[in-house]
């Protein structure tokens, strides 16, 4: 039996309102009602460093074992450079970034169109 502070996922997005139903529908699909950590951040990941002290915070303190990292369409943060290879390049780049930190982190970089459709890239 998990301990009751301890969740396996951490879902770190945008925090743009359009997408918040979007996201928990998903969670719940993929999930299937486990409990995880969330961090909502304008331009989601392209903060790496306030995305990386939340991250040690949740390892640390509920010992998450798989992060998803969700961007997407029309991001306010990324103005006209969000571009969907911009987006896929700040995804792989945070990646990288947080296996080098946490080599046994699963970690899934998804894009969200505002249509509600989520897909894994990179």
């Amino acid at each position: 039996m998990k301990p009751q502070n301890t969740c396996d996922y951490l879902i770190v997005s945008c925090m743009d309102f359009r997408i918040q139903g979007f996201i928990r529908s998903w969670a719940e699909q993929h999930l299937f009602g486990e409990p995880y950590d969330y961090v909502g951040l304008a331009g989601g990941s392209r903060e790496l460093g306030v995305i990386m002290s939340q991250i040690d915070i949740a390892v640390s303190l509920h010992r998450v074992k798989k992060v998803f990292l969700v961007h997407h369409e029309d991001c306010g943060a990324y103005g006209p450079q969000g571009t969907l290879e911009k987006h896929i390049a700040d995804l792989q780049r945070a990646k990288r970034h947080i296996l080098g930190r946490y080599p046994y982190l699963l970690v899934d970089t998804l894009f969200l169109k505002l249509d509600g459709k989520i897909e894994p890239v990179c």
